[in-house]
């Protein structure tokens, strides 16, 4: 019911903000995306040592966007097979910050749906800054609202080469490089770890290969994820591994 109502009012403020006039602009971006991973971390958590599908559904009007997001499990490791073990449901508005340039901003809320799973459902609020400066740095603290009601702190950059290689005539291929380190409150690693050590929680490196095809936009990945704390890693609370190496390919269709 959370769910349902969270949805509504999601995408409530979305229609609010959208008229016919708007639509006729062509002020509305439809995205849709489709990701296969051979695991899925998630801030360093193993949630699934085996390949996993990843659709996901987004749609923006000016400042807001609203989306929607799965995974999907082909295995039984979680007693999911065939069926989704999670469903993400978002309302997000970005901007740049007034008065400085160069500077953005985004707040949000994030609704976490594990249907068929132990794991209770819950909210996050979010907000974080960004830069347009090199290496693209931005900063984002996610606030859970109803079980952990403790805080992860994102610290990412990023850098995209607009051409490394070309596969065939005219179909050149980026890449874009991410690092991101992650930061829990003793309330946050408690209730995700069992440990209440705050803590410096993951290391995140990504490499992806994006081209274009037929207006299809197709992203091969590789993924490093590490676990930095001791105390985190002594807990096992997600397998006995702390470092993963990750593959993944992704299908990005705009409208």
């Amino acid at each position: 019911m959370r769910r349902l109502r969270f949805l509504i009012v999601a995408l409530g403020v979305l229609a609010a903000c959208t008229t016919t006039t708007v639509f006729a602009e062509g002020d509305v971006g439809i995205e849709i995306t489709t990701d296969f991973f051979s695991k899925y971390i998630w801030r360093g958590q193993n949630l699934d040592d085996d390949p996993v599908f990843q659709p996901g559904l987004s749609i923006t009007h000016k400042n807001f966007t609203a989306s929607v997001w799965g995974n999907f499990e082909f295995t039984n490791i979680n007693g999911n097979r065939g069926d989704f073990s999670e469903l993400d449901y978002s309302i997000d508005y970005s901007a740049p910050f007034p008065g400085i340039k160069g500077v953005g901003y985004s707040i949000g809320l994030i609704y976490y749906d594990f249907p068929g799973t132990a794991v209770k459902d819950t909210t996050e609020a979010y907000w974080g800054f960004n830069l347009d400066a090199p290496l693209s740095p931005s900063l984002t603290f996610y606030h859970d609202l109803d079980e952990a009601e403790g805080t992860y702190i994102a610290l990412a950059c990023s850098h995209s080469v607009e051409r490394i290689a070309e596969i065939a005539p005219g179909i050149p291929v980026a890449m874009d490089i991410g690092v991101s380190l992650g930061w829990g409150s003793g309330s946050y690693n408690k209730y995700y770890w069992g440990t209440d050590q705050t803590k410096l929680n993951d290391l995140a490196i990504s490499a992806s290969f994006p081209f274009e095809v037929a207006g299809l936009t197709i992203v091969p990945s590789l993924n490093y994820v590490t676990l930095l704390s001791d105390d985190i890693r002594a807990t096992d609370a997600y397998g006995t591994g702390s470092d993963f190496f990750y593959a993944g390919i992704g299908f990005v269709k705009e409208f």
